[in-house]
């Protein structure tokens, strides 16, 4: 079974797109409350794939992304923000992301890209 980490803020957001992954992807889906949090999950496990916030207190999601390929890890990564500033999404890219997504688009495609 493929297994997700999940970088949220916002625990109800967070507690929703867990069940969402797990119940639309069949995902185990790991999830916690900030990118130090995603920091330390990384070094006790191996993920499929971590899908992060931006928009989050103390560490961002691109500080998060930085911070988790100057490590070495080259686990795919998604940033999944409500900040759709072109900027963030092109220093994502730079940064080595896999993928940029808006939310608040339609739910259910937003979680069926994240899927694939």
């Amino acid at each position: 079974m493929k297994n997700i980490l999940l970088v949220e803020d916002d625990p109800v957001l967070l507690e929703v797109s867990k069940l969402t992954l797990a119940k639309m992807g069949g995902f185990e889906v790991t999830g916690v409350l900030s990118a130090e949090l995603g920091i330390d999950e990384i070094m006790n496990r191996k993920f499929s794939a971590i899908v992060s916030d931006y928009d989050m207190p103390g560490m961002n999601g691109l500080e998060f992304l930085k911070t988790v390929r100057e490590s070495g890890n080259d686990t795919p990564f998604i940033i999944f923000t409500g900040k759709g500033r072109e900027e963030i999404a092109i220093r994502a890219y730079e940064l080595g992301a896999d993928h940029y997504l808006q939310k608040g688009r339609d739910t259910r495609s937003l979680f069926y890209e994240i899927i694939q």
